[in-house]
């Protein structure tokens, strides 16, 4: 069986994943506050 040496793994890929996902949640979040706004300035 090989042995695992702690901190050897490559995670560039998981770490790209993670930050697209950031990204994406924020400018989502973003715009779901815009949105809100407009929607509540509308209806005043």
């Amino acid at each position: 069986m090989a042995k695992h040496e702690h901190g050897s793994m490559d995670i560039e890929a998981q770490k790209r994943t993670f930050d697209a996902f950031v990204t994406w949640t924020v400018r989502t979040v973003i715009a779901i506050i815009v949105l809100l706004i407009l929607l509540a300035l509308i209806n005043g």
